[in-house]
């Protein structure tokens, strides 16, 4: 830390620059002391700027490898997940199985841009905004799924 101007302090009852009491005797005297601005630590001992050193870079280096892991972690992968579901809405059409947000599961009778018709029982039929597709229901899956569940409680008997 080198300082372009010397630094001074004030030590009370001294005279400039003599130890002795001034001569009017109790009065308050100053002395003035120039400082250099250089401390009396050892270099080897005295923090060392640059890339690695107390102040330096690195504070900036880990702020920046923090935002690189959650990039990686978090909006990498939420983002191509967003990507995938827009095809699948964009590729969804009559005829298809889905399921809503809301849970409801049905069959696209027919499409009007955004608005689907979808049917969810017998003569039951409504309409639906695409945004609001969770995803493709696999009715051959699930009857699988269903059908294994009903044989082990049948087993357990």
């Amino acid at each position: 830390m080198n300082n372009l101007y010397p630094l001074t302090s004030t030590i009370p009852g001294q005279a400039n620059g003599s130890s002795a009491p001034s001569a009017g005797g109790g009065g308050t005297a100053v002395q003035t002391v120039a400082s250099t601005g250089q401390s009396d630590i050892p270099a080897s001992n005295q923090p060392q700027g640059g890339f690695l050193g107390a102040g330096g870079m690195q504070p900036m280096v880990m702020i920046l490898l923090m935002f690189g892991v959650f990039y990686l972690l978090l909006i990498r992968p939420q983002q191509k997940k967003a990507k995938e579901h827009q095809k699948m809405l964009d590729a969804i059409g009559k005829g298809a199985e889905i399921i809503t947000n809301g849970g409801l599961i049905g069959k696209i009778i027919s499409v009007k841009g955004k608005i689907l018709t979808v049917e969810v029982a017998d003569k039951v039929r409504v309409k639906i905004l695409r945004s609001q597709i969770a995803g493709l229901f696999d009715s051959a899956a699930y009857a699988a799924d269903s059908k294994n569940k009903s044989d082990s409680k049948l087993e357990k008997k």
